[in-house]
């Protein structure tokens, strides 16, 4: 493939990668695509024509935003042994789930990005979901996702916020001090805690849990409404998904 080739699919790529994020200010507009990946309008507007046609992109008529299509979501189906080796852990975050009444979620690691790969929702009134399975967030964005940049080396923390500095406008209450204060305190305590950085009025738990790689490399986190949250039920929380995260090692080295 020539270089040209090449370039087209890291650019395609990179595309599908910022539709798959969650923000609050236009997440998948054409504006806000092209500039997040440095290419004039006309070229992502050309690409994201192509990745439409083909189904990995769709394009909504009505909200005049992008999102993954139905392609990607097929693609994403197919069964390899890295997707069953995340299968108990989806087990542990549907646990948690039903014991906290919260929704859960269970994120990997995927180079500067979190994503989220599986999602349960407990059986609460208001229900709280600031991101769905499939999408992504920068790591420092959100709990689960500031659970596996804590356990990253110093070195490496500070290039991921250089790298995702320039996105932190699009969030309610993140500055790179902040992401530096709140990595230390997970470091400090083994849980990321957040209350409406990301998003107003979102009280987020995680932890990062080291299932395949030296590093943590996926998390166990909850969202929940904030004004319902207290001591007593984060105290609650935290031995819940403790006691899950303790089980399913268990599970894992007993059929090794």
């Amino acid at each position: 493939m020539n270089q040209d080739g090449t370039q087209a699919i890291r650019r395609a790529a990179a595309i599908l990668q910022r539709i798959a994020h969650v923000t609050e200010d236009e997440p998948t507009s054409l504006r806000r695509i092209s500039e997040s990946v440095g290419l004039p309008r006309s070229t992502a507007h050309r690409i994201l024509k192509c990745l439409t046609d083909t189904g990995l992109a769709h394009y909504d008529q009505k909200t005049r935003r992008y999102e993954i299509g139905m392609l990607s979501y097929e693609l994403g189906l197919a069964v390899t042994d890295r997707v069953l080796q995340l299968a108990p852990w989806a087990g542990a975050v549907d646990r948690v789930a039903q014991r906290a009444n919260v929704t859960t979620y269970l994120m990997r690691r995927s180079g500067m990005e979190a994503v989220c790969v599986h999602k349960a929702e407990g059986r609460q009134v208001i229900r709280v979901i600031p991101v769905d399975v499939g999408q992504r967030r920068y790591l420092g964005v959100g709990a689960g996702a500031t659970a596996l940049l804590a356990g990253l080396p110093d070195d490496t923390v500070e290039r991921v916020i250089a790298v995702v500095t320039p996105e932190l406008d699009a969030y309610s209450d993140l500055t790179p001090e902040r992401i530096r204060e709140a990595v230390a305190a997970t470091r400090a305590s083994g849980f990321a805690e957040s209350q409406g950085r990301a998003y107003r009025s979102i009280y987020g738990l995680g932890v990062g849990v080291r299932a395949h790689a030296p590093d943590p490399d996926i998390a166990i986190s909850i969202a929940a409404h904030a004004p319902e949250v207290d001591d007593r039920r984060i105290a609650e929380w935290k031995d819940i998904i403790t006691e899950e995260i303790a089980t399913t090692q268990k599970r894992l080295a007993a059929g090794a």
